[in-house]
């Protein structure tokens, strides 16, 4: 079969084996813009832009402070969703009662200035970030040649992801999560902080970006541009699996980035648009997405 396509199984191992990874990457960020738009509603233009600020500030801790990536795989997100604590604290809140389209562009602007502070700093030619020593290297698998660290951020993503899923779908604080974004006041009479909730959410979602970007950083130059290509595709990926889906962000994540591996290697000439002609065609077909609900 593989004769008769002139394509070794190598060649498409391999192609799958990159989609998986850069699937890897639109799950979790997607991911954590399911939970900002489905808990709060608020459209997060500025996530790709804390992506970003996730790989720069892992490439800091290194730098600066000689603290490592398995600290900084703890940290980083931890500071970015600090961050994210404080836009929320004192931009967001104030947008809640406006359309939604103020807080894209609120974050929108996030997102420019964000970029543009880090280019002016840092310029925009990459930092490089080395892969830790334990996960150097990697395994003959007969058909390829699997780079641990490779192998790592698929199996770091699948935690990350389905461990989200599962707090938010299947846990008490997770009903309270959905139950405050449907009535707030209902569950304020319960006692519980519903702003605090709120802004908790907001940074738990920002710091699955800056997680991402720990993760990104020892593969793709970090540099102050990383985010704003990606976060056009991973909206495309949240818009395809329903937006606020938490489990469509998850597998639409994986099954494009694997669609676009396969693409690459059958039509490269399309790998760059086949997943903006798949959100058209779900758009046409189910507006609300794949795993969305109609209103």
């Amino acid at each position: 079969m593989f004769e008769l396509l002139n394509i070794s199984p190598q060649v498409l191992m391999g192609q799958l084996l990159l989609g998986l990874i850069n699937g890897s990457f639109y799950a979790v960020l997607s991911l954590g813009l399911a939970v900002i738009f489905g808990l709060l509603n608020i459209i997060n233009f500025s996530h790709g832009a804390q992506y970003m600020m996730g790989a720069f500030v892992a490439w800091m801790l290194l730098s600066y402070l000689g603290i490592g990536y398995w600290p900084a795989l703890i940290l980083a997100p931890l500071i970015v969703g600090a961050v994210g604590i404080v836009l929320e604290r004192f931009a967001l809140s104030r947008l809640y009662h406006l359309d939604h389209l103020y807080g894209l562009l609120l974050t929108f602007g996030v997102a420019l200035i964000m970029q543009g502070l880090f280019r002016n700093y840092y310029g925009i030619s990459g930092q490089p970030y080395n892969i830790p020593d334990a996960l150097s290297g990697g395994r003959n698998l007969g058909f390829m040649f699997l780079p641990n660290y490779r192998a790592w951020v698929v199996v770091a993503s699948v935690i990350v992801c389905f461990g989200t899923w599962f707090m938010i779908e299947r846990t008490r604080l997770g009903a309270y999560l959905r139950a405050a974004t449907e009535n707030p006041v209902l569950v304020g009479a319960f006692g519980i902080n519903v702003p605090r909730m709120i802004t908790l959410t907001y940074g738990f979602g920002v710091a699955l970006a800056g997680f991402a970007g720990v993760l990104a950083a020892p593969i793709y130059s970090v540099n102050p541009n990383m985010g704003a290509d990606l976060i056009i595709v991973v909206f495309a990926v949240v818009v395809i699996g329903g937006m606020g889906s938490i489990l469509g962000a998850i597998i639409t994540g994986y099954g494009l980035g694997l669609i676009e591996g396969l693409t690459r290697v059958f039509y490269p000439e399309a790998s760059s648009v086949v997943i903006f002609v798949i959100m058209a065609i779900v758009l046409m077909i189910k507006p609300e997405g794949l795993f969305g609900r109609a209103n």
